[in-house]
């Protein structure tokens, strides 16, 4: 049976312009790498992080492993190690090299990677053109797999780099341009929305992954959540108060994290004589109060909320409010900014889409019916359906067309890496207090 997230849509009829997203989207993987040089792309700073030049290499290896080989009868393989070198795991392809010993490879060199890119390009483009229409049925789709799986590298791509290059003690910003300076913003606002039985999950005839799917119903309480995510400002205020020193605000799991790790503030804040300081990928700034925290893992963020006397909002809160109010914030591209953007004193919701990856309360797990695809792309998601955390919304570093309400990223909740931050939810009072107020 065809999954629906692989299934063929009337779009994909137009081959020359299959063809021209196949391009644009690989253009755009090596325009984000125009400010590194070859030594830069090289580095692999903890398991999580991946070296540059292996994401370039990557998503080129799931196009040649899932369409070039499959569908191109005498396909030339570029090299027959590179399928265990760049398998990141596929178990049903193949063995791979081992995830935290990315970085120790010297070779292949970058420029044995374009080339490899430029082959395997030239192989699909043809593919494209050339196909059977029989073929084509089962081609598209999996071509549109591995372009939404390339954006998403693309992602991936910044946020590795950014913990790669952040490791200097004078980091390089890989991207001209200024942070905008941001007073804090006003009081946080809340906004009201209703609950009952509702859908949650996608149904659209566009491409979404299969964890998206199935739609289905859940009952919802009525709820209040923030219009905005929480700000640096606001976050300073918690450090400042001891709060990565008080177990109180934390979850048993997240204090041992922070005891073990020494953490004390976001990923990237640097305490100065001067005061705080945040590396962002244009640079070294000092930290902008009215900019979104970010670079917080899930312990953090439930910490925060305990000690505002709130709560993080589940997923189908997230996914709600994304619905009813699809306000978006930076997205990759945008003015070429590569960090959060402002936020407002305003009730209506802001940055739900874009700005920062917002922690739900929820763990990842199978929608009720769920299923994965057969074959080996049907381990894309659902092999990772246990201890992580889900994240909704989008960030700085997401592609604006790889956005939508359903969309179900997720990751360990003691990841930071990547642009995470906090929207808080209020906490229903318990009967008691209702009685007495």
């Amino acid at each position: 049976m065809t999954h629906p997230a692989l299934a063929y849509r009337p779009q994909f009829d137009d081959r020359s312009a299959c063809l021209d997203h196949f391009k644009a989207v690989r253009g755009e993987t090596l325009q984000l790498t125009s400010g590194l040089c070859a030594e830069d792309m090289q580095v692999q700073t903890m398991p999580d992080v991946s070296p540059t030049k292996w994401h370039l290499a990557h998503v080129t290896w799931f196009f040649e492993t899932f369409l070039a080989k499959r569908f191109i009868p005498d396909y030339e393989v570029f090299d027959p190690g590179y399928n265990y070198l760049f398998n990141s795991y596929y178990e049903q392809v193949g063995e791979q090299w081992s995830r935290p010993d990315r970085g120790l490879l010297s070779r292949p060199r970058h420029a044995d990677i374009l080339a490899y890119r430029e082959h395997v390009e030239g192989a699909v483009a043809q593919l494209i053109e050339q196909a059977s229409e029989t073929d084509w049925l089962d081609i598209a789709p999996l071509l549109e797999l591995g372009q939404q799986h390339e954006r998403q590298h693309q992602e991936l791509l910044l946020t590795d780099i950014k913990h790669v290059l952040s490791q200097a003690p004078n980091p390089h910003a890989p991207f001209s341009g200024t942070i905008e300076p941001a007073r804090r913003p006003g009081d946080m606002r809340f906004i009201s929305m209703s609950g009952g039985l509702v859908e949650i999950g996608a149904s659209q005839a566009d491409f979404v992954f299969d964890n998206e799917l199935p739609r289905h119903k859940r009952w919802q309480e009525d709820f209040e959540i923030a219009a905005r995510t929480v700000s640096n400002a606001e976050f300073a205020e918690f450090v400042a108060d001891g709060g990565y020193k008080n177990p109180r605000f934390w979850l048993s799991d997240g204090w041992a994290w922070v005891e073990e790790n020494n953490v004390r503030h976001p990923l990237y804040w640097r305490e100065t004589d001067d005061g705080w300081q945040e590396y962002t990928l244009h640079g070294l700034v000092p930290l902008q109060p009215g900019l979104p925290v970010c670079h917080v893992s899930a312990y953090e963020a439930a910490a925060f909320a305990e000690w505002k006397g709130m709560r993080l909002p589940t997923e189908t809160e997230l996914e709600l409010l994304a619905r009813a109010h699809p306000a978006e914030g930076v997205l990759l591209g945008d003015d070429e900014r590569y960090h959060p953007g402002r936020l407002d004193d305003q009730e209506v919701a802001q940055g739900v889409f874009g700005d920062v990856w917002e922690w739900s309360s929820s763990g990842y797990e199978a929608y009720p019916g769920y299923h994965p695809p057969d074959g080996a792309v049907g381990e894309y998601n659902g092999k990772f359906m246990s201890g992580q955390q889900v994240l909704r919304g989008g960030s700085c570093a997401t592609e604006r067309n790889h956005i939508r309400a359903t969309y179900r990223n997720f990751f360990p909740p003691s990841a930071r890496w990547q642009f995470t931050g906090i929207r808080l939810a209020k906490r229903t009072r318990p009967a008691s207090s209702l009685k007495s107020a």
